[in-house]
């Protein structure tokens, strides 16, 4: 039986799935940036028997029009839907099987997964956020608040997917009002709306990356079953995922005529640099230059 899509009527479980995460160190993420941009069908085509039907729901995004706000390109947009897709059973959801493998100890088991990252993480390097740091809120019906001692470090390995709104995670569907529930209250300067490339722009969400440090600030029983944990990101001395490489940023103005030719000088430019740096790679027109 092929898998059933869950479509814009039901909720984004991602706001209140906290899988376990490790609370050992594991090995820093590296290698993903070095991998080429290719297009979606490309990045998940390593991924085709890890993922049950991800060559269908890839194919399901990609008809779906993106707008060019932000810069991004349609396959940029579409690794990020994409990745707020869920589909029955919930369990063999691209999320759900990327996150898990992101937190494995042994990294060859993410290698598959370059392509995806490479791809998915350059789309989060190009959205701005509105300040520098900003508050956004998770939450899970479990009580978590012994795993986060006032005071200690944690890391989360997966991409954490958050709500800038306080009111979603309190719908009866995510946390609720009653019960055994966590609160995350996030101070972090990491996540990104990606609230105009999900299937949900209702729940407001925003991704962290994966590999987030938190230092607790504290934890709070505020009773009726809510526990509330103040966590603040920080920068660890080394990095725990490499980041992707910056994009190019080409002069604009006003007339069209003229930025074509801008363009095309620029790009001329970065050519003739790259032949020089890496003289036994051909670059003999700019599609190679993009293909390489």
């Amino acid at each position: 039986m092929g898998a059933k899509f869950s479509g814009e009527q039901q909720p984004a479980f991602r706001l209140s799935d906290f899988p376990s995460e490790p609370r050992q160190m594991l090995p820093p993420i590296l290698g993903y940036e070095k991998e080429p941009l290719v297009s979606l069908e490309e990045a998940i085509h390593p991924l085709i028997s890890l993922v049950p039907e991800v060559e269908r729901m890839a194919w399901t995004v990609k008809q779906k029009h993106f707008n060019e706000e932000h810069g991004l390109t349609e396959n940029e947009a579409a690794s990020i839907l994409l990745y707020t897709m869920e589909w029955e059973p919930r369990h063999n959801s691209f999320y759900i099987i990327l996150n898990n493998t992101l937190q494995e100890a042994n990294r060859q088991l993410l290698k598959p997964w370059f392509l995806y990252l490479r791809l998915i993480m350059t789309s989060l390097a190009k959205l701005t956020s509105d300040s520098n740091r900003l508050t956004v809120y998770r939450g899970v019906k479990l009580d978590l608040s012994a795993q986060y001692e006032k005071g200690s470090t944690v890391t989360w390995w997966g991409f954490s997917s958050c709500t800038t709104s306080i009111d979603v995670l309190s719908n009866k569907q995510y946390l609720g009002q009653s019960g055994t529930r966590t609160l995350f209250n996030i101070d972090c300067s990491s996540a990104k709306s990606i609230k105009q490339y999900s299937l949900f722009p209702e729940d407001e969400e925003v991704l962290l990356p994966p590999a987030r440090q938190f230092h607790v600030i504290d934890s709070l029983n505020a009773g009726n079953g809510l526990h509330i944990i103040n966590l603040k990101e920080i920068k660890p001395k080394f990095p725990l995922i490499n980041p992707v490489p910056s994009p190019l940023k080409l002069p604009k103005c006003n007339n069209p005529n003229l930025q074509k030719h801008i363009d095309a000088m620029c790009l001329d430019q970065v050519i003739l640099t790259f032949k020089h740096t890496l003289p036994q790679q051909s670059c003999h027109s700019r599609s190679n230059f993009y293909q390489s």
